[in-house]
């Protein structure tokens, strides 16, 4: 992973000092709410319905034990002892002081994290599939890109006050782990038929919130040394001509839409003549530098065949071991090694969090069974990205104590889940206890394994942070009069063919959520076809089977 030069030590400690004697001045009474506000919001800091939030950047979702174990320490000294991992591969503090946000941000600077541009009307951090760098299905390492994006973004005076928030996501692998298509920008590493080289195809303009879209590929093949350029010619046209007036038309989305994807790709286009081969640039010096950070650990020699004899083996004499090590590891792209992914969906927590001791403890597996690297996922899961398949005994039996050993990823109760109305301000309903009442309610190991691959999100307003337009079932909490309701969408999907979902109809209430589900479920157990998953039965079937059911008198 990326390690911080004297220069980057030196510019977040001089961003520590700074935003310390800002803090300072608005407890002072010396700046007012609104002159406050941009210096917070670049620094993480939202005010929740309860208390502060503070966002901690994870960039491209890699940690190293060591950040592991700081993470936990802040959240044990200066909050209640958790914390959230969020869709954006960061992690918030629900409730920090506002007064020792500074010192919260001096201590992540002793292990190289920071909280600077998690919010904010710039840059966000970048995201990756969180198996870079080591999946079995990869084109080519996207982190080495992600870090070179982070550091032109960081800090880019032209880009410090955009029009609205801005995402970036890079995808490097076959299928698409990054919700690559719902960013502002999607950046997809490709490879030429004729050259072998890889180039990154672009897209712009994607977005979740009140105005889901799809984003649109301005750019199938663009050469890598352009990555900087091209991005910067895209934000220099959203800065002009992006809507400053209106919030909710103010991200790229809009801009796309209104002009066309040809007008915009043109403008883009246009605007690219003046930094095409200009100081940004990159050279081959510079990729190899970026490149230098993530090199493949010293990966011991296994025999692949005798690693999975033993699995075998143990997979008999273990039933619970064997479901595990069907559902939550991985294809490693290195011979004798796999990718473990523990589930944070353990029924009974809100999705996502983490305690202090789990997290010491994860940190602790990652040193003892890998090589002191973690990764956070869009899907709220934590991941242990080297693990000797002779090993994976041990870990499971480790991860199992924590409550990390739910053998659900990829299904029904792997929920991608909102913090909601039990601490966003914005939020118009809860979304923690439906997650919990959907996981209760379907807990039969067996029945979600025939299911197989289903994905439920929900979001506790239409800023749709907990991605609902891209789950299979989305679940949209809303607000009737002062009550809370919640509003269902089928058909939705992350991946390379990103779709959106549909609204089935009139919302429910939250006691109602749970049956609504089921009965979803058994349109699509009766309607599906041999080893058919939900999400192509509903593409063949379409709204209506499922409307009828709901709804039915």
């Amino acid at each position: 992973m990326y390690k911080y030069d004297d220069y980057d030590h030196r510019i977040i400690g001089e961003r520590v000092a700074q935003y310390r004697g800002q803090t300072q001045r608005y407890l002072a009474g010396e700046l007012s709410d609104a002159q406050f506000l941009p210096l917070r919001l670049q620094n993480g800091l939202y005010r929740q319905r309860l208390a502060p939030m503070l966002r901690i950047a994870i960039p491209y979702g890699t940690l190293s034990s060591r950040q592991l174990r700081k993470l936990a320490e802040i959240s044990r000294k200066y909050d209640k002892g958790y914390g959230h991992f969020s869709t954006r591969q960061n992690m918030q503090l629900n409730w920090p002081k506002l007064e020792e946000v500074p010192d919260i941000l001096a201590e992540l600077a002793t292990v190289e994290m920071h909280a600077i541009q998690t919010s904010g009307n710039c840059i966000r951090n970048t995201t990756a599939d969180q198996f870079s760098g080591v999946a079995a299905d990869e084109i080519e390492d996207a982190r080495p890109y992600c870090e070179i994006i982070r550091q032109w973004s960081t800090f880019h005076p032209e880009f410090a006050f955009l029009p609205r928030k801005f995402k970036i996501a890079v995808c490097g692998s076959e299928q698409d782990r990054a919700a690559t298509y719902v960013h502002d920008i999607g950046i997809e590493i490709v490879r030429d038929a004729t050259t072998h080289e890889t180039g990154f195809k672009i897209a712009v303009g994607g977005g979740l919130g009140r105005t889901p879209i799809v984003g649109e590929v301005i750019c199938d093949f663009l050469p890598k040394q352009h990555l900087l350029t091209y991005l910067e010619a895209i934000l220099r046209v959203y800065n002009q001509l992006g809507r400053r007036d209106n919030k909710f038309k103010a991200r790229i989305k809009i801009l796309v839409k209104a002009m066309g994807p040809d007008a915009f790709r043109a403008k883009v286009e246009d605007e690219w003549k003046f930094l095409k081969d200009g100081p940004s640039t990159l050279t081959d010096a510079e990729f190899n530098f970026a490149k230098s950070f993530f090199q493949p650990p010293a990966y011991a020699a296994i025999d692949p065949l005798a690693a999975d004899t033993v699995l075998n083996k143990q997979s008999a004499d273990y039933a619970a071991f064997a479901r595990w090590l069907k559902y939550n590891t991985h294809p490693h792209k290195q011979a004798g090694y796999a990718i473990v992914t523990l589930s944070l969906k353990q029924t009974g927590f809100a999705p996502g969090d983490c305690t202090a001791e789990q997290m010491e403890a994860v940190a602790d597996l990652a040193d003892q069974y890998g090589f002191g690297e973690l990764r956070s996922s869009h899907n709220q899961n934590l991941i242990l990205p080297d693990i000797r398949k002779t090993d994976l005994l041990a870990v499971w039996q480790a991860v199992d104590k924590l409550g990390f050993a739910t053998p659900n990823i990829g299904h029904l109760t792997d929920i991608i889940c909102c913090p909601g109305g039990d601490y966003c301000s914005l939020a118009n309903a809860k979304s923690i206890p439906v997650a919990e009442a959907i996981q209760r309610r379907f807990d039969d190991l067996d029945y979600l394994y025939d299911l197989g691959e289903l994905h439920l999100n929900i979001s506790g307003c239409m800023n749709a942070c907990g991605h609902h337009h891209v789950g299979h079932i989305g679940i949209l909490g809303v607000d009737k009069k002062g009550a809370e309701f919640y509003q269902i969408s089928l058909g939705g999907n992350q991946g390379k063919d990103t779709s959106l979902g549909a609204i089935l109809g009139p919302s429910f209430s939250q006691a109602d959520v749970p049956d609504v589900i089921e009965k979803i479920l058994d349109v699509y157990v009766e309607n599906r076809i041999e080893d058919e998953s939900f999400l192509n039965t509903y593409r063949r079937i379409g709204l209506e089977p499922f409307k009828g059911a709901v709804y039915a008198k």
